[in-house]
């Protein structure tokens, strides 16, 4: 299944699933308008990555 994925799509994947980590251990430290800044990277990091993969496709 990994072999789908381009090396693109690994570091974006891994890029929005970082940002969702560490907004998450922000919100829990008590940094609550933090933590909903960078919680809302994650789904343009994943909108970016269609975009490339629409982009590409054409």
């Amino acid at each position: 299944m990994l072999k789908k994925f381009t090396t693109a799509d690994k570091f974006l994947m891994v890029a929005a699933l970082l940002s969702l980590i560490f907004s998450e251990i922000l919100y829990f430290q008590g940094e609550k308008v933090s933590a909903t800044f960078i919680g809302l990277w994650v789904p343009s990091i994943l909108a970016f990555g269609i975009y490339l993969k629409l982009i590409n496709n054409s």
